[in-house]
């Protein structure tokens, strides 16, 4: 994986390992390589007399051995995609090292004629008597190979494309294919695939794409394609879109059965349906890049694709080998508070509580909460969104965190959080503030805001929050600027650009002009 093509990763829920090992073991692909490897040890006993699995030069099983496997797996080995099945699980089981091949002395590689012995390898034996990890590093070195096979060219797509690239001069002679002069780049392609699947994991991540929520195909593919300062996808950007889709078609159909993702392809017909009105109207128009609003009803149709849990470790497990920071819950539940609030304003919100819950669960709650508290003080930029991320971490602690708040009641960057905090607890002996706390607040919980803001729901919460603000406060703006915080004139600006009525966006303006004045001199 690329270190230039994933963003930073926010972190992510993973299951324990020994649920991941379950779900590897569970993968249907995986699942027949490991009853493959089993049965090596059950065949017909090769020149040196141990008993093993008759195969050819590269490890690949006889037509016999085909037929023999498809059948241990429950399958019909004269058909042909059940052979192709047993076969491709039986190379799975080769290069996970789950079988071992020993070749024979002497022998003569040729086509249908076995030159080897494969048997059980030690790691087979891993999938029961060793550790979840065990399982987990023989499915990673699985998820690899298909990755290759993913990105492998089609060689009968390439020889068309190869003929049609010399013309007349093809006709009657034979063909040297030179892949160097085809479009295919393998590095160019994993490339592409692991932006694709970086992608993926980012949309998991956030939320948009979960166990209810599967990606569509065209947004995914639209997402590698379409540059971010890009209003309206020109004709050959979508073009180009229409082609990657069938690409990732093929390559999710190719990945589902390892367990990484769950897939629902592309409609047939749909394709059959796109092909044939592209022929009528003999344009690019037709196909699926045409579709720039997709009914609910029809997006489906266009493939959807989810990561799975155990596909979220296989993509993380590439992001950290390529060096990229890729964290999951529960990596800052060892460090001190002042990491964790300064990491939690930047994550989901429900990722930033499973977050608060790990770093609290090890700590007894009123050290916890003091600890939170002393992290939160501050004048600098972030203290703002430090304090938010300390108010809804200690809410999390319940009645317990009481005895922290009123100790920093009367100070005066925490005196406000305090005083709402308790106030949450149902404590009814709390000190009123003064006026001027109560001013204080209010800047500090909308820089908080601001700080922390993402996407257009934070942005509307906001606008909400100024509009009550002003609405409670009766001549709010004639006082703010005189709030003796850094953020003043940011957030009165601020204020300007959200409130709707342009009278108190003019009052919101000039006090934030008198408050720089005020902090200049």
């Amino acid at each position: 994986m690329s270190s230039g093509s994933t963003p930073a990763m926010p972190p992510v829920r993973l299951p324990s390992e020994a649920e991941l090992a379950k779900e590897a073991l569970a993968a249907p692909l995986f699942a027949a390589a490991v009853r493959l490897a089993r049965w090596a040890g059950s065949g017909t006993a090769g020149p040196g007399g141990s008993a093993g699995t008759r195969v050819g030069a590269g490890g690949e099983l006889l037509d016999a051995g085909v037929r023999d496997a498809a059948a241990h797996l429950g399958f019909d080995g004269d058909d042909e995609d059940d052979a192709a099945y047993a076969s491709e699980a039986w190379r799975l089981a080769v290069d996970t090292g789950l079988v071992a091949i020993a070749e024979d002395e002497d022998a003569e590689e040729s086509e249908d004629v076995a030159v080897g012995t494969a048997v059980p390898a030690e790691d087979a034996a891993l999938v029961t008597a060793g550790s979840p990890g065990d399982v987990l590093d023989i499915w990673l070195s699985g998820f690899e190979t298909l990755l290759g096979d993913a990105v492998a060219p089609d060689i009968s797509d390439l020889v068309e494309r190869f003929a049609e690239s010399l013309g007349d001069s093809a006709e009657g002679g034979d063909l040297d294919l030179d892949l160097d002069s085809l479009d295919w780049n393998p590095e160019e392609e994993l490339a592409f695939l692991d932006g694709v699947l970086g992608n993926l994991y980012l949309l998991t991540a956030l939320g948009e794409g979960g166990a209810d929520r599967a990606v569509p195909l065209p947004a995914l593919a639209a997402s590698v394609i379409v540059p971010d300062d890009m209003d309206e996808p020109t004709d050959d950007i979508l073009e180009e879109v229409s082609e990657a889709m069938m690409r990732l078609d093929d390559q999710f159909r190719l990945l589902a059965p390892i367990g990484l993702v769950e897939y629902q392809p592309v409609d047939e017909e749909l394709i059959e349906e796109l092909d044939e009105e592209g022929n009528r109207e003999g344009s690019a128009e037709g196909g699926p890049e045409a579709e720039t609003e997709l009914d609910a009803e029809d997006v489906s149709r266009y493939g959807m694709v989810r990561l799975t849990p155990l596909g979220m470790y296989g993509v993380r497990a590439r992001m950290l080998d390529a060096g990229l920071e890729a964290p999951v819950v529960g990596d800052l539940a060892d460090k001190g508070a002042d990491v964790l609030l300064e990491r939690l304003p930047d994550f989901p919100r429900a990722v930033a509580q499973a977050e608060a819950e790990q770093w609290l669960a090890r700590r007894e709650p009123v050290a916890a909460a003091r600890e939170l508290l002393a992290a939160a003080r501050g004048d600098d930029e972030r203290a703002p969104v430090r304090r938010l991320a300390c108010q809804q971490a200690l809410l999390l602690l319940g009645p317990e965190a009481a005895e922290a708040l009123r100790e920093v009641l009367d100070d005066p960057r925490l005196g406000g959080l305090a005083r709402v905090g308790l106030a949450e607890r149902g404590a009814t002996d709390v000190p009123p503030p003064s006026q001027e706390l109560v001013f204080w607040l209010t800047v500090d919980t909308i820089a908080a805001q601001l700080g922390g803001q993402q996407g257009e729901e934070s942005e509307a919460d906001l606008r909400d929050l100024v509009e009550g603000v002003v609405s409670q406060h009766s001549g709010f703006f004639d006082e703010a600027w005189r709030v003796d915080h850094p953020a003043t004139a940011d957030v009165l600006e601020a204020m300007a650009e959200l409130h709707p009525d342009r009278r108190t966006a003019k009052e919101a303006r000039k006090a934030a002009f008198k408050a720089r004045s005020r902090a200049k001199g």
